[in-house]
């Protein structure tokens, strides 16, 4: 999130109050990193699941069962709290409910675009997802909500998910109850690289998926890359980032608190305050500084904030705007007093959060219903979230009947002629030559077309 020379000189005069101290964005790919991604898959891709076997011991000491079983998966909520499992529950019910409401406003359709000529279009699941489900430093609960549960609303017939081994009991109960009440049709207890390889090879007892989501460590993203291709993926997430933009109506705890919520995922995680109002931005600046002193995770978020945390004073809203789309955070929260006016004006971000009651943990834990896989990096430019969109394809289909041949036929065989491309046009002259050259089903056609009939 990140603004170079070339974003700042294109935008108007901006005060800095806080800067982040590490130059450049946390998420530059380690070429160890890469090397190291690369030899593991391509053994796993040679000695298939027994090279999964030894990455599991030696990187997760894990040497038992690979897959939970059905059974073991619908009891992983008795070993919950009843609040937290009340809470699980309450987060698929919603993130499902929102998923299936997307999937029902995307909607097959045909059209008639000349007479005889019509154009349609299906949206068709994926066949095989694999679903990564982390649970690293801090088991984030609702991942699967976000992966499994939102592919089985677009319609996906299979959901293989994969979470790393916790422990003596192979994979975290929580992880595994959201997992369960996400309809996944099998869950497998392998991490890392091993767990997308595992998944994109075919290892783990099932084909090879078609597609490849949800969020993971550095490792874990690299693989996506260099899998990119022989599977799709959903995107190349980074750190985990914030944004507020506020004006002097926003309370500064508040907006100290929500960016350090964000904060807390990584050392390496950015945290911005646009603001309008220098008053508030030094309010906030403070006020991070007190909350950190008693933050269980102050050495995480402490860190974050004083590597990647930034502070900018702009003049009016438009600006505020304009800085918020070059870094394009992942989490936008807006706390002014007219929201609606960046709702309309705002285009670059992963998820938007509109007024002071609306923080980002409301929707990372799934409670809000939207996704929490969001685009980071500036990737919002071009890039959406996850949505059961990712999971269908828009598949286009044509149905020309004799009648529309003068529609499409004279044109085709012109252009054909024109490229050189003989075999093109020799299929629209064999239908025009079925039809007669001088039948009245052309003298709908364009006189310059009809001359070369």
């Amino acid at each position: 999130m990140q603004i170079t020379q070339h974003e700042a000189a294109a935008l108007a005069p901006f005060q800095w109050l806080k800067k982040p101290a590490v130059d450049g964005p946390p998420a530059q790919r380690d070429p160890k990193v890469v090397e190291r991604v690369s030899e593991m898959l391509s053994t796993i891709e040679r000695k298939g699941l027994d090279a999964v076997r030894a990455y599991a011991e030696e990187l997760d000491g894990w040497s038992g069962d690979l897959e939970i079983s059905a059974e073991e998966l619908k009891k992983s909520g008795d070993a919950l709290p009843p609040d937290v499992r009340t809470a699980l529950e309450m987060g698929y019910e919603r993130t499902h409910r929102f998923a299936s409401a997307q999937r029902e406003h995307l909607t097959d359709f045909e059209i008639e675009l000349a007479p005889g000529v019509k154009g349609g279009q299906r949206y068709v699941p994926v066949t095989r997802v694999g679903a990564y489900l982390p649970a690293g430093r801090f088991p984030l609960l609702a991942s699967a909500f976000m992966t499994v549960g939102v592919a089985k609303a677009a319609g996906v017939p299979t959901v293989v998910a994969c979470t790393p081994p916790s422990g003596e009991h192979g994979a975290h109960p929580a992880v595994l109850y959201s997992a369960y009440l996400s309809q996944a049709d099998r869950v497998f207890a392998v991490g890392g690289v091993q767990a997308l390889g595992a998944l994109a090879f075919g290892l783990l007892g099932e084909a090879p998926v078609d597609m490849l989501v949800g969020a993971g460590n550095a490792f874990v993203t690299e693989a996506k890359r260099q899998l990119f291709g022989r599977v799709g993926i959903d995107l190349l997430a980074g750190p985990s980032e914030v944004a507020v933009i506020a004006d002097d109506t926003a309370d500064p705890a508040w907006v100290a608190a929500d960016l350090l919520g964000q904060a807390e995922h990584g050392p390496n995680s950015p945290a911005a305050l646009i603001t309008t109002s220098e008053e508030l931005g030094r309010k906030v600046i403070a006020e991070v500084d007190r909350q950190l002193e008693t933050l269980t995770t102050r050495e995480i978020a402490g860190a974050a904030w004083r590597d990647y945390g930034s502070v900018i004073v702009v003049r009016n809203a438009d600006e505020a705007v304009a800085v918020a789309d070059v870094i394009g955070p992942e989490h936008l929260e807006i706390q002014t007093e007219d929201d609606d006016f960046y709702l309309q004006n705002l285009t670059n971000y992963g998820s938007l959060f509109l007024g002071p009651w609306s923080t980002v943990a409301y929707s990372d834990k799934g409670i809000a219903g939207t996704n929490h896989v969001l685009p980071t990096g500036k990737t919002s430019r071009y890039n959406a979230g996850l949505s059961v969109s990712r999971f269908l394809k828009p598949l286009t289909y044509q149905r020309a009947a004799k009648e529309g041949t003068a529609a499409l036929a004279p044109a085709v065989e012109r252009i054909s002629a024109f490229e050189g491309l003989a075999a093109h046009g020799a299929t629209a002259t064999l239908r025009i030559d079925k039809i007669g050259r001088r039948s009245e089903a052309f003298d709908s056609v364009p006189p310059a077309l009809r001359d070369q009939l």
